[in-house]
């Protein structure tokens, strides 16, 4: 792997977590909140993908194995596919404004966003943290890439679902009209 790639992926997730500590000060109050079981399952499976990701310790045994050739064509790639999905991720926090929590709300006076990167998903936060990661893992090229991915994907993809039901309950046949258009992650397809 390219060390000023490295840096420059981490530089990137750091900028989001900034972005999402500022953020979370500025949120409307809650109405509705998810469990804490139901939280806990979401974030454990995204704290775990992290982690392989970007903790060197866990490059042991098969989970070092390199997955894909060390190429400069593919870090670079990598690097391009983190830095699209962190900045459409940041788009969308932006974008979705005081109506963000970490976990699966209604807020007071809560907002059906339906417009910028929501136009695009329902999810776009989710959709760009899967592809920032999808490029970390390239920019890694360790089988232990392999492994956060699926387990991101659960992580979001169950936090999601919770969501849609939030949602659907909040705003009905508005929300109902919103997801036969917008697909929920991957554009045009899922």
């Amino acid at each position: 792997m390219q060390p000023n790639l490295h840096h420059i992926v981490n530089a990137a997730w750091v900028v989001v977590g900034i972005v999402w500590l500022i953020g979370a000060a500025r949120t409307k109050r809650t109405a509705q909140a998810q469990s804490w079981g139901s939280r806990l399952v979401h974030i454990s499976l995204a704290a775990a993908a992290f982690v392989l990701l970007f903790n060197p310790i866990m490059a042991i045994g098969p989970l070092a194995w390199r997955f894909v050739p060390d190429s400069t064509l593919i870090a670079y790639t990598g690097l391009a596919l983190t830095l699209a999905g962190t900045g459409f991720a940041i788009w969308a926090r932006v974008f979705l404004g005081r109506n963000w929590s970490a976990n699966v709300t209604i807020k007071e006076e809560h907002q059906l966003i339906q417009s910028g990167p929501y136009a695009v998903v329902r999810h776009p936060i989710y959709s760009g943290f899967l592809l920032g990661l999808l490029g970390t893992a390239l920019v890694l090229g360790e089988v232990r890439g392999l492994v956060a991915l699926p387990l991101a994907f659960l992580a979001w993809w169950f936090k999601s679902r919770l969501e849609e039901k939030f949602m659907q309950q909040q705003f009905g046949a508005e929300y109902a009209e919103y997801k036969r258009r917008v697909k929920a992650l991957i554009p045009f397809v899922i």
